[in-house]
């Protein structure tokens, strides 16, 4: 009962909170989007922070720790470099423009037909596996630990994950309808607070039940090692550096990511903004990859078969009652703060983008902030139909750590999403149409690897993909040049640069001390 209070008053406080923020009357383009520009460096990292943690990382990553150890630890704190990217690289040049989407600067310096793929890309990926993913792992997490309090829906598990879907998807589409970026900013920073509550709670447990910090390296020490032999099949060290180049594209690229930036009051608040998520992002690596690893030393080895079932394991075992219902409301929180943002997202990309640039050029703010809400209605139908199929998918599978599966599926666009972003950045003169080629080849080039190299780790795919697509696109460089690193590096004062040193050298320490 205890635990069914706790739920029933978070939904309770994040929907308060969501009409706090509700938008009333005829508002602009700028206020539904965008915040009216005014988000501090504070809302700017715990809403971009909390939109980045899914149930994927608490159920999928920590099934990946237990399988591979701290290794997994790598996809989290190496986020650093593409976050370091965007401060200091890309979002001063978004807010030099004053842009409300990504695709607004690409269409500047690629062309419009560029600047439509890049669009269309993002709106199909968010759409489906962004939305359908988020939803499937909250609702699948909730069903795994709590699955005796959610009988009442349906005895048989497949129809009550998809009930869950269903409602939680249109549980998060109602405020974000309701009141644009502004509403999804406030009930992000709760939901980010559930979070942490909840992971510090998991992580705590787990290291008291495996004994305390030092049986680490005592019942795991084959598992304490962030880098893998270059053979292992899943993460590599060498995975590494295609990972720094996706990172390109989520931190730097990546529309629901980049609109808490573009919002921001000023270029300090957003960099401010982001380096704070990078710290962030280590003490997210922590709670989510540790509990895995000591699962696997109190439980030894073969004690699951099932990878993703640590985290409910963990919390069906150790926790008690109305802890767990903390727990339930820290998965819904990252389902909803992934889902609202993403929301968000898809109706600024479509009606500044596309509705408004290609449908009706002279649309008022009305008229553009209507269609964005129509938007959201669409996009939820979308989601909601692809996270059951995710669901369906899984079942076929329960062995595999999903979380990959689902890296690859992304992988397939974004590697095309890094070469059309650092063309623009990058080059003083871009070819456009050589730059489409490059962006098109990056799909064909994918199955021509797999094909070659059927057993080629998907993070090594990835980079030689984003090469050799970046080497098409970077032909017209040479011969028009390249833009100065000097000229690339921008910030505010020399106080904010120093802080992106500290957070640079901050990861090159992990990974000698835990190499």
């Amino acid at each position: 009962m205890l635990d069914l209070i706790i739920v029933l008053s978070y939904f309770a406080i994040i929907f308060f909170f969501a009409l706090s923020g509700r938008t009333t009357g005829d508002v602009s383009i700028e206020q539904y989007f965008l915040s009216s520009r005014n988000l501090r460096w504070p809302s700017i990292a715990l809403s971009s922070i909390a939109t980045n943690i899914n149930g994927y990382q608490f159920l999928g990553m920590m099934g990946s720790a237990y399988l591979f150890g701290l290794a997994q630890a790598s996809l989290e704190i190496n986020a650093i470099q593409g976050i370091l990217m965007a401060a200091f690289i890309f979002v001063p040049l978004f807010l030099k423009e004053r842009v409300i989407t990504v695709t607004q600067y690409i269409k500047k310096r690629l062309g419009s037909t560029v600047g439509l793929a890049y669009s269309i890309a993002n709106l199909l990926i968010f759409s489906t596996i962004t939305l359908g993913a988020a939803l499937f792992w909250g609702a699948y997490a909730a069903d795994l630990v709590f699955a005796e309090y959610l009988d009442f829906i349906s005895p048989n598990r497949i129809t009550r994950i998809s009930v869950i879907i269903v409602s939680l998807g249109i549980f998060s589409a109602i405020y974000t309808y309701l009141g644009g970026l502004n509403a999804v900013v406030k009930t992000d920073i709760i939901q980010f607070s559930i979070l942490l509550t909840g992971g510090f709670v998991v992580l705590l447990v787990s290291i008291h039940h495996l004994g305390g910090w030092t049986e680490l390296y005592k019942k795991t020490p084959q598992l304490m090692h962030l880098h893998l032999p270059a053979d292992h099949p899943t993460l590599p060290w060498i995975h590494i550096f295609g990972l720094f180049l996706l990172n390109i594209n989520y931190w730097c690229a990546n529309q629901t990511i980049m609109q808490r930036s573009l919002a921001a009051k000023n270029l300090r608040e957003a960099q401010l903004g982001l380096m704070a998520g990078g710290l962030m992002k280590i003490v997210m690596a922590v709670l989510i990859v540790i509990p895995g690893i000591a699962l696997y030393g109190i439980l030894g080895e073969g004690g699951l078969t099932e990878p993703d079932m640590a985290f409910p394991y963990l919390v069906k075992t150790y926790l008690p009652t109305g802890a767990k219902g903390i727990i339930l409301c820290a998965l819904f929180a990252s389902l909803m703060s992934t889902v609202d943002s993403t929301f968000n997202s898809l109706a600024t990309l479509w009606s500044i983008d596309i509705y408004k640039e290609y449908i009706n050029k002279d649309a008022s703010d009305k008229e553009v902030v209507r269609a964005g809400k129509n938007t959201i209605i669409v996009t939820l139908i979308t989601g909601i139909t692809m996270g059951l199929i995710l669901l369906y998918v899984k079942f076929e599978n329960p062995q595999a750590a999903f979380t990959h599966t689902l890296n690859e599926l992304r992988y397939y666009i974004n590697c095309g999403i890094v070469v059309l972003i650092c063309t623009a950045a990058f080059m003083v003169a871009p070819k456009h149409r050589l730059t489409l080629i490059a962006f098109l080849s990056t799909i064909p080039l994918h199955l021509l690897i797999i094909y070659l190299y059927p057993d080629m780790n998907y993070f090594v795919r990835a980079m030689w993909v984003i090469i050799i697509a970046f080497g098409i696109s970077s032909i017209s460089g040479w011969i028009n040049g390249w833009k100065p690193l000097r000229s690339l590096i921008q910030y505010e004062s020399n106080d904010i640069l120093n802080i992106g040193i500290g957070l640079l050298v901050s990861l090159v320490t992990l990974h000698i001390v835990f190499h």
